[in-house]
């Protein structure tokens, strides 16, 4: 599978890039199957780049916070109104179980029948997978302030020998067992690290710094640690220094355009 960065920035977008979104395609059975993790604010209009809306096969959302999920909105606009017309399936939609109420909420629409006309929302459980296509993704119950919070692990078929691919995305999170359990053995783990040691310690239960990505990477023993989520103020020269001090394997930040075959 093809991961492109869409959007990796942290908490809002920034200059250089979008929020939180992640483009997996792969070719199976004839053709190219799109899914995407997260749709954070911004990223609508970059995701577009990348594919037509309409080759979107499903959605996966990791967590409500608006930098993960609010372009739904948007997508939701693109379906209802696009002059042309939208006649294909529903688009699913998989996340917590507030997620189609908290669309509808931000949208100002009822919950009844909200978005429910254009998206098949689906609720997550935990640890429990769903396939769509080539690719299998299943959630783990993470850590992140109040809100049902999930890191995805997805696997899909390789072209080689060694069988699944696998790419863990840690969505938003503190170090906990769930994420690990997610990122075991993982080709790539696209792991947030928000946070830098020293300047934000007395915040708990909310985000990674880059030394507490590392751990979770070699606990799990991932072959690459991909760095995300990174706001404006930080500097990814520390989050990756701080990484290192915990992991040794391959390693790099994340950013909006660049392309990762998995």
């Amino acid at each position: 599978m093809k991961l492109t960065i869409v959007g990796c920035s942290g908490s809002f977008p920034g200059p250089q890039s979008p929020a939180s979104c992640y483009l997996l395609t792969a070719e199976w059975e004839g053709r190219t199957w799109r899914v995407l993790l997260d749709l954070g604010n911004g990223s609508l209009g970059a995701l577009q780049r990348y594919t037509d809306l309409r080759e979107i096969d499903a959605i996966f959302l990791s967590h409500l916070h608006p930098d993960h999920c609010m372009d739904l909105c948007g997508l939701h606009v693109a379906v209802r109104w696009d002059p042309a017309g939208w006649e294909l399936p529903r688009i699913p939609v998989w996340g917590p179980a507030a997620t189609a109420d908290r669309m509808a909420s931000a949208y100002g629409l009822d919950p009844d029948p909200g978005m429910h006309e254009d998206f098949d929302f689906r609720s997550w459980s935990d640890r429990t997978a769903v396939s769509v296509g080539p690719f299998t993704v299943t959630p783990f119950h993470v850590l992140h302030t109040e809100e049902e919070a999930y890191a995805l692990r997805v696997e899909a078929p390789g072209t080689d020998d060694r069988g699944a691919r696998v790419l863990t995305y840690s969505g938003d999170t503190d170090a906990c067992d769930g994420v690990v359990d997610a990122a075991r053995d993982a080709d790539i783990f696209l792991c947030e690290a928000a946070f830098h040691e020293g300047r934000d310690d007395a915040i708990t239960g909310v985000h990674l710094t880059g030394r507490r990505a590392g751990e979770i990477a070699t606990r799990a023993a991932v072959k690459r640690l991909l760095l995300t989520h990174l706001p404006v103020w930080n500097d990814a020269n520390v989050s990756v220094g701080e990484a290192r001090q915990s992991y040794d394997g391959q390693l790099a930040v994340a950013v909006a355009g660049v392309s990762y075959q998995v």
